[in-house]
């Protein structure tokens, strides 16, 4: 999972609009960011480092990057390593100049980079698959045969790509002296938006809606699956669908935790989707627990921030109070997407701190978006144990994560996830909950369906091990967090 965005403007402060963007996908990624521009002369300027965006891009840093069109990019690694050399975008000057942003995760890497440094003879010089990417495009692009770029020698080029790679991919890049170009894999798995700004020229894609509202961009709709989608430096703008058998499977968990509520992913809003998923919570509950057991809870808890939308439906149609009964660090940041074990419970010590008062000889029902490795999980029920609840049950608005997430999002190695190999009961042993209830996997996928019918397929493949692109065999699956 990573934040990508760019921009194609007749103003030549698109860093300004850029840095704005990231700030907002800043959720999506907070190892390392970078931006490249384009100026009308066909200049450019590329500036990347580790940390957040407001530290990479000081101010000096700033009034060096000039240009109308740019592209920019917030990371946490999935592939590769943190080193800084890593951080995107990344760059290469044959057949054209060419500068990418990439999100998601190609399962076939290891043996693209092969044939790239073999048969393709280009160099690779990290462990990115991301610079995999871009030289897989760009070889393609080089065998057009074609003298003259156009908007169909990119199309070929990247058709060419779909049928090499095999993964998760949306992509941002720029073609010096031609252009702003966006496409995703064809199974649609991570998303894409496009938009344009009123009474202009500007237009900007985006991960999530969100980025482009903040900058007064209206959004136009999502980059379909297999599109893509071509500004020229003129403003011109080009479309080509690649033709496929594959099937639209956007990944539920961005829905869960990944996105901002306040965004819209096809066509469905992440909030109105994540007050649906505390309904049909509601009625597991309900299901769940005894009716001695439903009489004694007292309050209704969210873990902030992302359950708090769950957590009030939840509320509501089991007759209980809802409370804030912790209080979040908003400078610490999100513990499920930090490299490494010990970073993260180090980080969780620090992020959050409970009302006493909320607990005290109470019993309560703590509410969150998902329970990935149970660090989190266990520390805030010992939290509230030592603030003197009585009793602790545990809901969780998505169901067990037993699976490896091989898309872009950090799930690498089956043995950190809690829930893998083990009974309901075991886990909420494990983390000292009275009564721990997961949503069922096929009322998540309808509180995004109820919302937009013509969304039938997702990927849910840490949920229920089913994965939607080939190559995912258990020697990949084994050999995942080596790769990692």
């Amino acid at each position: 999972m990573c934040g990508i965005v760019g921009i194609s403007s007749k103003a030549s402060t698109a860093s300004l609009s850029l840095y704005n963007a990231l700030t907002v996908l800043q959720h999506r990624g907070q190892d390392a960011a970078g931006m490249a521009l384009v100026n009308k002369k066909g200049f450019l300027s590329i500036h990347k480092s580790n940390g957040l965006v407001r530290d990479v891009f000081t101010q000096e840093e700033m009034l060096r990057l000039k240009g109308n069109t740019g592209i920019g990019h917030v990371r946490y690694p999935t592939s590769g390593t943190s080193s800084k050399y890593e951080a995107q975008p990344f760059y290469v000057n044959s057949p054209y100049g060419i500068v990418l942003v990439h999100n998601g995760n190609l399962i076939n890497s290891i043996e693209l980079k092969d044939e790239l440094i073999e048969k393709d003879k280009r160099h690779i010089n990290t462990k990115s698959d991301s610079e995999v990417l871009i030289n897989i495009f760009a070889n393609s692009l080089d065998n057009n045969n074609s003298k003259k770029l156009t908007e169909e020698n990119i199309f070929n080029a990247v058709s060419k790509l779909h049928k090499r790679v095999e993964g998760a991919y949306s992509v941002i890049l720029i073609i010096l002296g031609y252009g702003l170009i966006a496409f995703r894999d064809p199974h649609g798995i991570r998303p894409l938006v496009y938009g344009k700004k009123r009474n202009s020229n500007s237009q900007m894609f985006a991960s999530e809606s969100v980025a482009l509202e903040c900058l007064g961009y209206s959004k136009i709709r999502d980059v379909k699956p297999g599109e893509t989608l071509i500004i020229k430096d003129n403003g011109d703008t080009h479309s080509s669908i690649y033709k496929t058998k594959k099937l639209f499977s956007p990944c539920i968990f961005e829905y869960v935790y990944l996105a901002r509520p306040d965004s819209t992913i096809g066509g469905v809003n992440v909030y109105e989707s994540r007050i649906s998923m505390g309904k049909y919570l509601a009625n597991k509950i309900k299901n769940s627990l005894t009716k001695n057991e439903l009489d004694s809870i007292d309050v209704v808890i969210p873990i902030p921030t992302t359950s708090r939308t769950s957590a009030l439906p939840i509320s509501i149609e089991l007759n209980k109070d809802y409370r804030e009964g912790f209080i979040k660090n908003r400078y610490i940041g999100r513990t499920f997407i930090m490299p490494g074990q010990k970073i993260r419970k180090k980080s969780i010590k620090q992020k959050l701190n409970t009302i006493n008062i909320e607990f005290k000889n109470k019993n309560i029902l703590l509410v969150d978006d998902s329970i990935v490795r149970g660090n989190t999980s266990k520390s805030i029920v010992r939290m509230a144990r030592n603030a003197g609840a009585k009793k602790v049950f545990f809901a969780s608005a998505a169901p067990p994560i037993r699976y490896q997430n091989v898309y872009g999002i950090d799930m690498p190695y089956v043995k950190e996830l809690i829930a893998h190999n083990r009974s309901i009961d075991e886990i909420a042993k494990l983390i000292g909950v009275d009564k721990l209830i997961y949503q069922n996997l096929e009322d998540l996928i309808k509180s995004v369906n109820e919302h937009n019918k013509k969304l039938i397929n997702f990927d849910s493949s840490c949920f229920d091990g089913k994965y939607i692109t080939p190559g995912v065999n258990k020697y990949y699956l084994k050999n995942l967090n080596k790769n990692r």
